[in-house]
């Protein structure tokens, strides 16, 4: 009964307008509108991809519409939950636009060479393939929509008047990254290495493939312990939604650290024990699975804190947390 309550008890003073989280959705709506637009004659699928960004608008804006009705809980956190449930809808946009600029993995993977002397994502796997060591990669990798559910569920139930603030900086962050991506076009070895060729990669030559993932997308298989549980979810998730796209910076090393630091900050302390080893495999899963460079996941750390920091500020300064 208590927590029926607390879902469907009517708010004294509901919220009128939209969302903080939902300007910044409208906000790369119209950007991404408008690159659209603008290429439009480079842009083959661009019909879809307006009508898609359309129906978002329209849910919105609906479910906008029915919390003014019923201003409770539950239909706040509906106006977030599809937000959240339409973030697999928006990674693989980022590779339908940034596939109309040349490809710079061949910069990046000549830094990796630089910084380590080798490519990291290259001989990981292959020099740690116990099936173990491999199951426990995958659960970390496994773990990134798992973490974000947990911290966005925790705020919501025992951190409420906190909940606005969190989601924007999560869910904000999110749509940082793919901007990022967009105009950053970066695939990550999985990707490059295939179309580098691996005898390439392996004697330190990297060449420039130009705009060869425009027309391409194969991917290196997955490394690892093929009969391992976490290894066919990994699997399953790349063959659904994976793309050429979004490998500098790590957005999962990136979000992960945005959501440590919102643990951190409950002063839930268990919260955030229960987090560490997921967020630990999971930095070192991205590359042992070959998603990314090592580099990606130090960008990662560092975007994700400066990310955090000035998202945090800005939602203080311009939307104060309800009393």
């Amino acid at each position: 009964m208590n927590s029926l309550k607390f879902l469907f008890e009517i708010e004294k003073k509901p919220r009128k307008g939209l969302l903080a989280v939902e300007w910044v959705i409208m906000g790369y709506l119209l950007l991404t509108t408008l690159l659209i637009l603008f290429t439009s004659t480079k842009m083959p699928d661009a019909e879809p991809m307006l009508w898609g960004r359309f129906r978002i608008v329209m849910m919105t804006l609906a479910l906008w519409a029915v919390y003014r009705m019923i201003p409770c809980r539950f239909t706040h956190f509906c106006r977030i939950g599809a937000q959240m449930l339409l973030l697999p809808w928006w990674y693989p946009d980022t590779y339908l636009l940034n596939r109309i600029f040349p490809n710079l993995d061949h910069l990046f993977a000549g830094y990796e060479q630089q910084l380590f002397g080798c490519q990291p994502a290259l001989f990981f796997a292959q020099s740690w393939s116990h099936p173990v060591f491999s199951e426990l990669m995958h659960l970390g990798y496994a773990s990134y929509f798992p973490m974000i559910a947990l911290v966005t569920l925790f705020y919501f139930f025992c951190r409420y008047k906190e909940f606005d603030r969190t989601v924007f900086i999560i869910l904000s962050s999110f749509f940082i990254y793919y901007v990022i991506f967009i105009f950053l076009p970066v695939t990550g070895p999985q990707y490059y290495y295939l179309a580098a060729g691996l005898d390439n990669i392996a004697h330190g030559t990297f060449p420039d493939v130009g705009n060869y993932f425009a027309t391409h997308d194969e991917a290196l298989p997955i490394p690892g312990y093929s009969s391992g549980f976490f290894y066919h979810m990994v699997e399953n998730a790349h063959a659904a939604g994976e793309r050429p796209t979004a490998a500098f910076p790590s957005s999962h090393v990136g979000v992960t650290t945005i959501l440590m630091l919102l643990a951190w900050r409950s002063q839930n302390r268990k919260l955030f024990y229960i987090m560490l080893p997921l967020f630990i495999l999971m930095c070192f899963a991205t590359v042992y699975i070959q998603a990314h460079y090592a580099i990606d996941v130090l960008g990662g750390w560092v975007s994700g804190i400066a990310i955090f920091a000035v998202l945090h500020f800005l939602y203080g300064k311009i939307w104060p947390i309800r009393k």
